[in-house]
């Protein structure tokens, strides 16, 4: 399914954005974020409900911040929607695409981090996002899961889950962004990954190669060297495509974390969730694009900061015991795994 070469002159209207398109992202962002914390209420099950902050931003726009807090099965949690533009864009976006100096920006989207106060359930993100300066535009985001205590079966369902519904759009969509969410949520310090990953895609306007990250030589750039260039899409197929990415967040999660919180633990597993939550910490502080965005083009802090878990620990030279679950967690699953065939390997 990959072009060398085409010709655009006579479909050039499907690859700018229709007048509407700020109009529809925004309202899919909002919708989303309803959507999402209206099932974790229930899914939390303890009558706790997201306190919700609406914010402005004085250069143009703003947003708002949803913060679950003490639930049942959360401990913390939030979600957000942002809308914001103006005229000076931050450098990280101008780094990545020079020809959109000069012009005015507009940025939506919607993020989403959820720490559960239960170590055998996942920490998990997600984030969405459209990006439009002049002649340029593109959508990019993705989910990932960060599981303190290894389940196969648990890794299998998510990667499953998302990579139906990007097989709906592209059969090639789940294997590059897989690898490109591996390369993305390395913890480079540590030389270990966040967790199990999931699929991370950014610059995504329907042309060229999937991969448009900083790493030529890595797993994720030769893969989509191998594809080539795909055939062109209009901006309707990607908004479609991240539209189904947001709505299989909830059936990738959350059966996950309703059977694990059946489990009983103890002190033990709590220590070890909070020192690995730690992990999370020192990504989203050095390398998370979306906290260095937000800082950039002076965001909200609480709302920029709100993927923080509210309790963390560090260890000096931690090492997990041999033959334990802990020592599983670091020796397999934070490495890049090919999850969606796990259960045909030996």
């Amino acid at each position: 399914m990959s072009v060398k070469d085409t010709d655009l002159k006579s479909t050039k209207s499907e690859f700018v954005p229709p007048e509407d398109a700020k109009r529809r992202v925004s309202q899919f962002m909002l919708t989303l974020q309803d959507d999402i914390c209206g099932n974790l209420e229930a899914l939390d099950g303890s009558g706790q409900k997201f306190q919700e902050d609406t914010w402005k931003r004085e250069e143009g726009g703003g947003g708002r911040s949803r913060v679950i807090k003490n639930g049942d099965l959360f401990e913390q949690g939030g979600v957000n929607f942002s809308e914001v533009f103006g005229d000076k864009l931050p450098s990280s976006i101008l780094k990545q695409r020079p020809e959109a100096e000069g012009h005015s920006f507009y940025a939506t989207g919607t993020s989403m981090v959820l720490h559960p106060r239960h170590p055998y359930v996942p920490t998990v993100h997600l984030n969405y996002r459209y990006f439009e300066a002049g002649p340029v535009w593109w959508f990019g985001g993705g989910v990932d899961l960060t599981p303190y205590y290894p389940f196969a079966e648990d890794a299998v369902h998510f990667h499953q889950t998302v990579k139906t519904h990007c097989d709906r759009h592209h059969p090639e969509y789940y294997p590059a962004f897989k690898r490109w969410c591996d390369e993305y949520f390395y913890i480079k310090h540590r030389q270990e990954n966040r967790g199990i990953g999931g699929v991370f895609f950014d610059y995504q306007d329907g042309q060229g190669q999937l991969y448009k990250g900083p790493d030529p030589e890595g797993v994720a750039a030769q893969y989509s060297n191998q594809v080539g260039k795909l055939e062109p899409r209009s901006w309707e197929q990607l908004f479609a495509f991240v539209q189904d990415c947001g709505q299989s967040f909830l059936p990738a999660y959350t059966p996950i974390a309703k059977e694990r919180r059946k489990i009983d633990y103890g002190e033990r597993e709590r220590n070890f969730q909070l020192y690995r939550r730690g992990r999370y910490v020192e990504f989203n502080l050095v390398y998370d694009r979306g906290t260095i965005f937000g800082l950039q083009t002076n965001g909200r802090i609480e709302s920029i900061l709100m993927s923080l878990p509210p309790l963390v620990r560090w260890e000096y030279c931690y090492h997990p015991e041999p033959n334990t679950p802990e020592a599983e967690l670091y020796e397999t699953f934070l490495k890049p795994q090919d999850w969606v065939n796990w259960q045909h390997q030996g």
